[in-house]
């Protein structure tokens, strides 16, 4: 395997063009549906579209043509701006999907490189190892210790071993590689493929709702319910004192559409999914969206140490050989020479892993002779046990055999023979490299007589050789981000295969807070979960570990009610990051395992980008809760000023039509989905505890402030109202006044909701040019339908003096802007708590 490059040239260029123009892309097609249609058809089925188009028709049937047509034009209106925003997210969500598609390692003109999975084409050589997707059906032509799990297909969850020399030697799409690498050549590949062939079927898989969108629909469903009940008690009102059917059907629609918060599930999908593209824009792939709305709520992260708070860029720092029992930091005497050897051929012929490139690296600069091109890889034991450990077996072509081993120091020294002196020895070297921050393998060697090799690596007898430590520097930027997190009332545990004194020093050395408390798998596994629940909470860093000891992790974080973000890169890690509410993945270095099993991708294994990310999704609520608060606070008025007077049996019982209530949902829409989705995160979110996941937008506890802005707003109403009646205004006049003072309102709690904390004039100065271009649009909007003659006729309104409308725009700020009040309140309480 070490000359795969030489034996194995791969197509040509003009080969691949050729074969995918004869036979397609690498791409399961499934049937094709006419987006744009499904979309239409959705929005059809929803209940302000039946209203609006009802009302429409009884325009019509009425003769009122006027208002038909205006109805019919808004109905357009309303329509394009929901497929606009519809379309706005599914295109950030195809990027995304795009994105998110996995890799596969191809042999073309003789060179070995890395290309997305679809452009796979008949007659290439992929190659394939431990941890990744198989891409295509394949025939094996060469292979080590080569074993593929293949559940997807068979629905049998043990690895099936494979090679070029037996009857079993198919690869198919979608199985994963569990151990040893292999080449094989492309046979089949999209629909053509077995998986293909059934891929019909997942089109009727239904993704889940999340408790959010639970929650959201489950409130528009009330609110629509309450609109059916309102509405047939204002029709038998309306009908009871004008006996005229169409006309209070009419009336009656009026207030149904003004209780409907059709914006609420417009708003939530525009939030997640552009949020999504925008974590997509800052190297944070998110697979799903609804991942967005967890983000913010995240209490700990795990996160494992190479890689993640390392550079993974080991370098061979030390040796320590038995035989002399001294450490090493130059490797020219025989025994260190010895020993690095061992170590070489203890590694993969064609390493990938950090360690395994530093060996490797390190024999390439010692002077003896490479044997490796005389010697074959004939069995291999990958890495296994509890601490692990891998042994290969090479032989040349006379027999000889060479049998080596690495792993953890405590593993070796389990199967090897040595006395009580020299296992203490061992430990302290070991101990010693450790507290330096070094990484640490044990390496051995062993001899076996024939080929009926052990079951398992352990039963072999190993004769250790020695120690090779590995200097892995932290991340430059990882002491300033652990510092962010714990700032934000994250907290974060390391969970690590290495041992406990290699990952203290180095979590010393970042600042990581806690780095005594430590525990390691074996004794994490004994304890019952009582003890476990306690102990996950205290301690800071895990080590040892292995796949069931993380996953335990993950279920006593999650049984104390947190919400568990973790991170990780291999074939182990996918069901602790499949378990966890956020999966991280690593871009680079993450296999396709763990990518495929994490909800989000770290595109350039930068930890650091969890900071943005969480603050994203913390943003992205925040602003969400605003939209949404915004909305219940602007429709109460709306339903109220609809209905009191009505059901009062005032002087101007239907002061708003259908026109003014369709006007104003063009307004409201934009403001909510347009403007709070494009607000800045707010300064202080970062330093706020993570949210509880069970908090929800329609308790009566988050959304009180809401209701009462609305109810002051509606008695500002109630207020110029009744200042018309008694000012002997007309029904238009009237009219008039009260629309004025809603838009007005409306302005100012687009203005003051930008923030529940923070004063108006601080959020004035958020850079969001979308709040003038909304707030301007409406403004000159409202003005042209008070002062063009055409407007004014069509909407009942009337000209108003300048004292007129001044008293509008003052009763509309006052019955907002009293909410400064309360934030000042709001601010010395926290700066009290502080």
């Amino acid at each position: 395997m070490t000359e795969i490059k030489k034996q194995f040239k791969g197509l040509s260029n003009e080969e691949i063009v050729q074969s995918r123009t004869k036979f397609g892309s690498n791409t399961i097609i499934q049937q094709k549906k006419n987006v744009f249609l499904n979309s239409v058809l959705e929005m059809i089925k929803e209940p302000m579209f039946l209203l609006l188009l009802t009302a429409t028709s009884i325009y019509f049937i009425t003769g009122d043509y006027g208002n038909g047509i205006f109805m019919g034009m808004a109905i357009v209106l309303v329509s394009a701006i929901s497929l606009y925003q519809e379309s706005k997210s599914r295109s950030a969500i195809n990027d995304l999907k795009k994105l998110s598609q996995p890799k596969s390692k191809v042999i073309r003109n003789g060179i070995t490189s890395e290309i997305p999975s679809e452009e796979i084409v008949i007659g290439d050589l992929i190659q394939t190892e431990e941890g990744t997707f198989i891409p295509a059906d394949a025939t094996i032509i060469q292979s080590n210790d080569f074993a593929v799990n293949e559940s997807i297909l068979t629905g049998e969850s043990m690895a099936v071993f494979k090679n070029e020399n037996t009857n079993n030697d198919s690869v198919f799409l979608g199985t994963i590689v569990t151990s040893g690498l292999a080449i094989c050549k492309v046979i089949a590949i999209g629909n053509q493929t077995q998986l293909g062939k059934i891929g019909q079927s997942l089109e009727a898989i239904v993704e889940e709702k999340t408790p959010l969108q639970v929650q959201i629909g489950s409130f528009v469903k009330k609110m629509s319910l309450v609109g059916l009940g309102i509405f047939i008690l204002v029709w038998i009102i309306n009908y009871y004192n004008s006996k005229m059917l169409l006309d209070s059907l009419l009336k009656a629609l009026t207030l149904a559409m003004s209780i409907i918060p059709e914006e609420i599930p417009v708003a939530f999908t525009t939030f997640m999914a552009l949020g999504s593209w925008r974590l997509m824009k800052i190297g944070v792939i998110v697979k799903q969206t609804k991942t967005v709305e967890t983000l913010g709520s995240a209490d700990v992260i795990c996160t494992d140490k190479t890689g993640t708070i390392t550079e993974n860029r080991m370098t061979l720092a030390q040796c320590y050989t038995i035989s002399d029992n001294l450490i090493k930091e130059n490797y020219t005497d025989p025994n260190s020479i010895e020993l690095l050897t061992i170590a070489m051929w203890a590694s993969e012929p064609i390493p990938y892993d950090a360690m395994e490139i530093a060996l490797h690296d390190a024999y390439s600069k010692l002077e003896v002779t490479d044997e490796r091109p005389n010697f074959k890889l004939v069995h291999e034991y990958p890495l296994d046990g509890k601490p692990p450990m891998m042994t290969h077996v090479f032989e040349d072509f006379k027999g000889t055999r060479i049998i080596t081993a690495k792993g953890a120091t405590e593993a070796l020294i389990a199967t090897s023979n040595l006395s009580e002196k020299e296992t203490k020895d061992i430990l302290a070297a070991m101990k010693k490299m450790a507290l330096e921050g070094y990484r640490v393998l044990g390496v051995g060697i062993a001899s076996f007589i024939g080929t009926d090799y052990p079951k398992k690596q352990q039963e072999f007898t190993f004769d250790f050789k020695g120690l090779v430590a590995f200097y892995d520097p932290p991340k430059a930027n990882i002491k300033a981000t652990f510092e962010t997190l714990y700032k934000a009332g994250i907290q974060i545990k390391i969970v690590t295969g290495d041992n406990a004194e290699t990952t203290a020093t180095i979590a010393k050395q970042i600042g990581f807070r806690n780095a005594d408390q430590t525990l390691n798998g074996d004794e994490l596994m004994a304890m019952d979960e009582t003890t476990l629940r306690k102990r996950v909470m205290e301690t800071s860093i895990f080590t040892r570990m292995f796949p069931e000891a993380k996953l335990k992790i993950i279920k006593a974080l999650k049984d104390n009610n947190q919400i568990v973000a973790m991170t990780g890169d291999g074939v182990n890690d996918g069901p602790a990051l499949k378990s966890a509410h956020i999966g991280i993945a690593m871009g680079k270095k993450g296999t396709e395992i763990a990518k495929q099993a994490a909800n989000l991708i770290l595109i350039d294994d930068d930890f650091s980008k969890m900071i943005e990310a969480i603050a994203m999704g913390r943003k992205i609520y925040s602003n969400l809760k605003k939209a949404i608060q915004y909305i219940i606070s602007i429709h109460i008025p709306i339903i109220l000023i609809v209905f009191i007077p009505l059901a009062l049996g005032w002087i101007y019982p239907n002061i708003f039509s259908p026109v003014h209530v369709i006007f104003l949902e063009i307004i409201m829409g934009p403001t909510c989905s347009i403007i709070y989705e494009n607000e800045p995160m707010e300064s202080n979110l970062m330093q706020l505890k993570p949210r509880p996941i069970t908090n929800t937008f329609f308790k009566l506890k988050e959304i009180t402030i809401s209701i009462i802005q609305g109810i002051v707003i509606t008695i500002g109403l109630l207020f110029v109202y009744q200042y018309c009646v008694t000012n002997m205004f007309s029904e238009d006049g009237t009219r008039t006044v009260v629309f004025i003072t809603l838009i007005s309102a409306n302005i100012f709690l687009t203005l003051t909701n930008r923030s529940f904390y923070y004063s108006i004039f601080t959020t004035l100065r958020y850079k969001n040019n979308l709040v003038l271009l909304i707030i301007s649009t409406t403004i000159v909007t409202t003005a042209c339908l008070l002062f063009i003659p055409l407007f004014a006729n069509f909407f009942e309104f009337e000209s108003l003096s300048g004292l007129q409308i001044g008293l509008s725009i003052l009763v509309g700020s006052i019955s907002v802007l009293w909410i400064e009040i309360y934030k000042v309140f709001k601010r010395k309480k926290m700066k009290y708590n502080k």
